[in-house]
């Protein structure tokens, strides 16, 4: 992946979403014990810290998560763009269910795990790829979280441009071999296609205990719209966290507002 054998730079596409009206959405309403909660992780339940690693679970949200869970009967999951290890990892003793990696691992409400495999060689060597590329540029990371590979610039912004034509000049290179890019907070994932937190959250909607209960998912990037499609899709309450643009049809201002408004679901319970 050299820079100087880059084509005509073009500018990288979001993903492409169903075409759903952009909402001027206000705060959700209180949680219902009759909803099947879905939430992101960072930026969302936790704040974005400076590397993946270095964010922490709290004491509070620790406890916050199970007295959730209970109020609504087991049907809370995580959805998120980390590995299904890391997040157990993060969480410890708390296990719940959790779609990882965008949506190309999931483990179920009865600990069964899905995986969704990639095209191995291809992947093996845009992980090599990406790595070099990584490599010559003080200031960019890459996460390889085994199915997806996440370059972080969040250390150079001043990269961001330079990343997102690299990156999708490669990409175009294998855009018959399943993959595609998914940008995301000051970092950019290569990802297989026909994954996504969208996907996975109609995969746990067809099994118990979410199946047959109104569908919530709340998260706060453009790797969340394809769940914020699906969650509308099924008359369901989707929730932004943070500025932007969304598909969401409510909104919550901050990791805060999103705490606050899951205690008072456990507090009015």
């Amino acid at each position: 992946m050299r820079d100087s054998t880059l084509r005509p730079p073009r500018p990288v596409r979001p993903p492409r979403e169903p075409h759903l009206p952009r909402l001027r959405c206000g705060p959700p309403p209180p949680l219902s014990i009759s909803s099947a909660l879905f939430l992101d992780i960072d930026g969302t339940l936790l704040d974005i810290a400076p590397t993946p690693e270095r964010v922490l679970v709290d004491p509070r949200l620790a406890a916050l998560l199970p007295a959730v869970a209970t109020l609504l009967g087991g049907a809370v999951a995580l959805v998120t763009g980390r590995s299904i290890r890391n997040t157990d990892r993060m969480f410890g003793e708390l296990v719940l269910p959790v779609a990882g990696q965008h949506g190309c691992e999931r483990r179920d409400a009865s600990g069964t795990l899905h995986l969704h495999a990639a095209n191995a060689p291809t992947l093996a060597r845009l992980r090599r790829l990406v790595a070099e590329f990584a490599a010559r540029h003080e200031g960019l990371r890459l996460e390889d979280k085994g199915a997806t590979l996440a370059l972080h610039y969040r250390a150079a912004p001043q990269l961001a441009s330079h990343v997102h034509q690299v990156m999708r000049a490669q990409l175009e290179s294998t855009a018959d071999e399943g993959f595609r890019l998914q940008p995301g907070k000051r970092l950019i994932e290569v990802k297989p296609q026909g994954r996504d937190k969208g996907t996975a959250i109609r995969d746990f909607m067809q099994e118990p205990p979410f199946h047959g209960r109104m569908p919530v998912f709340v998260g706060d990037d453009r790797a969340d719209e394809h769940g914020f499609a699906v969650v509308r899709s099924l008359h369901g309450i989707a929730v932004k966290v943070g500025p932007g643009p969304t598909i969401a049809n409510h909104r919550l201002d901050d990791v805060a507002a999103v705490r606050r408004w899951l205690d008072d679901a456990v507090a009015t319970s």
